[in-house]
């Protein structure tokens, strides 16, 4: 018995079928590595892209949210390459190679328009270079200049950002894409910048309302910075001593950040011994010569005593104010004496961000009483801390801290026993609503649909043909054959074992009969065919 034509047929599909859903779901459950090929800052850019790629028939994805196209990773520099040749991305802004292909004959103004035009792409080539930002926008305003003072006007910008979703810019980055424009464009002062993200909220510092108010979020920060600085000084220094799950500290400062700008001229006698005299000036007057008074001789011609401050000196004798006889004369004197000053200028800054007072809260926790007898062992008791380990926390907080009294700081530490912090309840997500236990599930379910697939194919397609063959070759094995071959058609009995071995030896003694002689076995098989025609 042999296999029918149908049958051979049906077992050659159905393993072309099998190797094909084995092939299919080993590349179905392997997909490719997608890299990202371009971000869409543009629109119409990712249009053009998309566009490309369907014609050079490249197979391509979209990221979560759309931001970026992603193409098979083994394609990603060639595929680059290609667009980069038709010029994409063009990055829906133009820079300065506007002025490149500029024509003959242009405007004054065509051609001022077209340098601005270029210098706002370039700037916001430069401010979509940061991190943060996702694209952004130029406007100059640039006045025409005049030859007059009172006509003229100042020139001003306006940043428009986008920025990435869950990004947001430092007030010192705006501060930077403020300079940048205002470095950029020739006579803008960075007053005159303003930025606002895609929102249409002024993010600028310049025009930032709580800067106006006197708030400022770096002085803030620097606050902050300054109260977490000491509580870790505290903690630090506590922690050797009590642990430091037993530790608490807080700090509140009060920073000034007022800077005060003092000049002072102050002036003071000399004292006595170093007083120095700047100018003098003395007038004499005398009506009529004196009289000839005192002793003649070298005492009496003696010019005056040289006059020294305070003018308090003796009258000499002979030159007095009154005459032998005691009456006065016309005499008059005036004296004038100018003395140095000392001066000095003080001229004094105060400098922002100086600590005016601390308020230092500290808390630790009992201590544990150790076990006395290990063999014993009883649940821990908290005991609080003594009178002198308080001083001694208290002395090395203040030390930690810089305590000073005299601008008003106060420090506590208190003793008290922590009650133990319960871990928050997560609550219960059902089964079917966890992600992973879905993603998981997915990633099985593909598995056992492939298995249930192949079980389907073996046990309806590949097993009835494996078993219609097996069936096949055991039949031809046990076919009743006579010795002489079938006369007259009719089924033969079945023979015995011994005839069957008889039966084999003697066909293959046909076969190595024919391979050693083949032209006798043609004779005999065509004499043969010539009896049978004769027998006709």
């Amino acid at each position: 018995m042999r296999l029918s034509n149908q049958q051979k047929l049906a077992g050659m599909v159905a393993v072309s079928l099998f190797m094909a859903l084995l092939i299919g779901g080993f590349l179905w459950t392997r997909e490719p590595d997608y890299a990202v090929l371009f971000s869409i800052q543009d629109e119409k850019d990712g249009g053009q892209i998309v566009t490309s790629l369907q014609q050079q028939n490249i197979p391509y994805r979209f990221s979560e949210g759309g931001h970026a196209i992603l193409v098979p990773q083994n394609v990603v520099h060639d595929t680059r390459l290609r667009l980069a040749a038709q010029g994409l991305p063009k990055g829906g802004l133009v820079g300065f190679e506007l002025l490149e292909n500029q024509k003959m004959g242009i405007s004054q103004f065509a051609e001022q328009i077209n340098y601005q035009r270029g210098l706002e792409g370039e700037l916001a080539r430069s401010i979509q270079s940061l991190a943060a930002v996702k694209g952004a926008r130029v406007h100059l305003a640039i006045p025409k200049q005049t030859a007059f003072l009172r006509d003229e006007q100042k020139t001003s910008a306006s940043v428009l950002v986008s920025l990435y979703p869950g990004r947001t810019l430092e007030p010192i980055q705006v501060a930077g894409i403020v300079n940048l424009v205002a470095s950029s464009v020739p006579q803008l002062n960075p007053g005159n910048v303003s930025v606002i993200d895609q929102e249409g909220r002024l993010i600028s510092q310049s025009q930032d309302p709580f800067r106006n108010a006197g708030l400022d979020a770096n002085q803030m920060k620097y606050v902050r910075e300054i109260e977490a600085s000491y509580a870790r000084r505290i903690q630090d220094i506590l922690s050797p001593l009590v642990g430091a799950s037993n530790v608490r500290a807080q700090v509140t400062a009060d920073v000034d950040f007022s800077q005060t700008d003092q000049v002072a001229e102050i002036y003071k006698p000399n004292p006595a011994p170093e007083t120095a005299i700047r100018s003098q000036q003395i007038n004499e007057a005398v009506n009529g010569p004196p009289a000839a008074l005192g002793i003649p001789g070298a005492l009496t011609n003696q010019p005056p005593v040289p006059p020294t401050a305070p003018l308090t000196q003796p009258a000499v004798a002979g030159a007095g104010g009154a005459n032998a006889n005691g009456n006065a004369q016309n005499y008059n004197k005036n004296s004038t004496t100018n003395y140095e000053l000392d001066k000095t200028i003080r001229h004094t800054k105060g400098a922002a961000g100086n600590v005016k007072r601390l308020s230092v809260a500290v808390v630790v926790n009992y201590k544990t009483e150790p076990a006395n007898d290990p063999k014993k062992p009883k649940p821990a008791k908290p005991l609080p801390l003594s009178n002198a380990e308080l001083t001694q926390l208290t002395a090395l907080s203040k030390e930690a801290v810089g305590f000073n009294q005299e601008r008003g700081d106060t420090l506590n530490v208190a003793n008290a026993p922590f009650t133990p912090v319960e871990a928050e309840a997560i609550p219960d997500i059902p089964l079917w609503k966890n992600p992973e236990i879905i993603a998981l599930a997915k990633e099985i379910g593909k598995y056992l649909l492939l298995a249930a697939i192949a079980f389907f194919l073996w046990t309806r397609l590949l097993k009835p043909v494996f078993t219609d063959l097996a069936n096949a070759q055991k039949s031809v094995a046990r076919m009743p054959v006579s010795a002489t071959g079938p006369s007259d058609g009719s089924a033969a009995e079945e023979l015995p074992e011994t005839d069957l071995q008889r039966f084999d030896s003697k066909i293959e003694l046909a076969r190595e009969t024919v391979r050693k002689d083949p032209k006798m076995v043609a004779s005999i098989v065509k004499g043969w065919v010539d009896g049978g025609d004769r027998e006709k």
